[in-house]
C-alpha cells in the first residue's frame, strides 16, 4: 500500500461509537426499562431474563453511564484524594490504606495533586464536585494549618488526613508526633542511654514542637535535663545533620545518644558521627523519624525509627469517611499513635 493510500483510509476511519443501552435492548429483545433494571439490580424480572440481558451486554461491551447511575442512585461510588505532597512519601502510603479500605466498599479514589497552589486546588475541587464524588479527603507534607477547602453547598463530607485546619467542625487525623518523640525517648532510656541529644528540623514546624515536647517530658519523668544547646535545629536535609552532630562533638559535653527528628537527618548524623571515629551504636546510639524506608534500611547501621503508621492513618480516614457518607457527623482532632522499628542503630539487641 503506498502512503497517499495509506493516508486516505487513515484520514475516513472514524471512532467506534460507544454502544448504548438502546443497542441492548434491541439486541435481547426487550424494552430499554428492563434492560436498565437487569443491569441495576431493580424491577421484578425472572432470572433467565436478567441474565440474558447481562450476557448480552457484556458481548456488546456495553458500559453504563456513571453519571447517570450516580444521579439515580445518589452515590457515585467515587472519592477525590487532594494533596500537596508532591514526592509522595506521605501521599502514598495514605492514599494505599484509603484503598484498602474503601476498596471492599467498590469505592474508586481520585488523586489530585494540588502542588501548594491555591487555584490549581480550587479547579480540583470543582472538577471532583462536577463528578459527584461522595467525599473528599484532604492530605499533605505537614500538619501545619491550613485553610479549609469550599465545597459550597453541596454537603459533601471533608476529611482531613495528615493535615488539618483550624475550622471547628472539620475533622483531622494526624499523626502523634508527641507520643513519636516519648516513644523514641523512652526506648533510648531503655537500653541504657542517659546523655541525650536533639537535632530537628525548623522550629515554626507543628511536628518538630511535638516531637521535642515528647522527648523533654520523658526525660523529666527520669529526673534528666535535656539543655537547649543539646537541642539543635536546622532545615530537612541530611546535611544539616552532619554539620549538627559535629557541632555537639566540638563542645565535647557527654554524649550517648541522638533522637533525630526525621531520618534524613539521622543517616547525616550517623555519616557525620563515624568521619569522627565515633562508633554507631556502641558510642553513640542514633534514633530517626519516619521510618523511611529507603534511608533507614540504607544507613549504615541500619536506622532504628519511629514510623507514623501512614497506611494505618490512611486506613482509619477511609473508615471515619464511609462513615461520614453515611450520615454520620463528626468534628475535632484525632491524633494516631506512632509505632517503634527497631533495627542496629540504637544499641538494642534484635530477637
Amino acid at each position: 500500500m503506498n502512503d497517499s493510500l495509506g493516508n486516505q483510509q487513515l484520514t475516513g476511519m472514524r471512532p467506534q461509537q460507544a454502544v448504548t443501552i438502546h443497542d441492548v435492548a434491541r439486541e435481547a429483545g426487550v424494552t430499554i426499562g428492563t434492560v436498565s433494571k437487569a443491569l441495576n439490580g431493580q424491577g421484578k424480572l425472572r432470572e433467565e431474563t436478567r441474565e440474558r440481558v447481562r450476557i448480552i451486554a457484556q458481548r456488546l461491551g456495553f458500559r453504563p453511564n456513571d453519571l447517570a447511575q450516580s444521579l439515580m442512585r445518589g452515590r457515585s461510588f467515587t472519592v477525590g484524594l487532594i494533596t500537596t505532597d508532591s514526592y509522595g512519601r506521605f501521599s502514598i502510603p495514605l492514599m494505599l490504606g484509603i484503598e484498602d479500605t474503601l476498596g471492599p466498599a467498590q469505592i474508586s479514589v481520585f488523586l489530585c495533586d494540588a502542588r501548594d497552589d491555591p487555584e490549581r486546588e480550587r479547579q480540583h475541587i470543582e472538577s471532583l464536585l462536577a463528578k459527584r464524588v461522595d467525599g473528599i479527603i484532604v492530605t499533605g507534607r505537614r500538619i501545619d494549618p491550613r485553610p479549609p477547602i469550599d465545597v459550597g453547598s453541596t454537603g459533601v463530607p471533608v476529611l482531613y488526613a495528615y493535615a488539618q485546619v483550624t475550622e471547628p467542625g472539620a475533622l483531622c487525623l494526624l499523626v502523634d508526633d508527641e507520643q513519636g518523640g516519648r516513644l523514641a525517648t523512652e526506648h533510648l532510656l531503655g537500653v541504657g542511654r542517659r546523655h541525650l541529644a536533639h537535632i530537628t528540623g525548623p522550629l515554626r514546624f507543628e511536628s518538630v514542637q511535638l516531637r521535642e515536647k515528647g522527648m523533654r517530658t520523658v526525660l523529666r519523668e527520669h529526673g534528666l535535663p535535656l539543655i537547649d544547646q543539646q537541642v539543635l535545629s536546622g532545615p530537612w536535609k541530611e546535611s544539616w545533620g552532619y554539620e549538627a552532630v559535629n557541632i555537639l562533638l566540638d563542645r565535647k559535653e557527654p554524649l550517648d545518644a541522638i533522637f533525630c527528628g526525621s531520618d534524613q537527618l539521622a543517616r547525616g548524623v550517623v555519616d557525620g558521627l563515624r568521619e569522627r571515629g565515633v562508633q554507631v551504636p556502641d558510642d553513640v546510639a542514633v534514633v530517626g523519624f519516619d521510618n523511611w524506608e529507603i534511608i533507614a534500611a540504607a544507613t549504615r547501621p541500619p536506622l532504628t525509627t519511629i514510623d507514623m503508621n501512614m497506611h494505618a492513618l490512611g486506613q482509619q480516614a477511609g473508615i471515619r469517611l464511609l462513615a461520614m457518607i453515611n450520615g454520620e457527623k463528626a468534628s475535632g482532632i484525632l491524633r494516631l499513635p506512632c509505632s517503634l522499628v527497631i533495627r542496629e542503630s540504637c544499641g538494642a539487641l534484635l530477637e
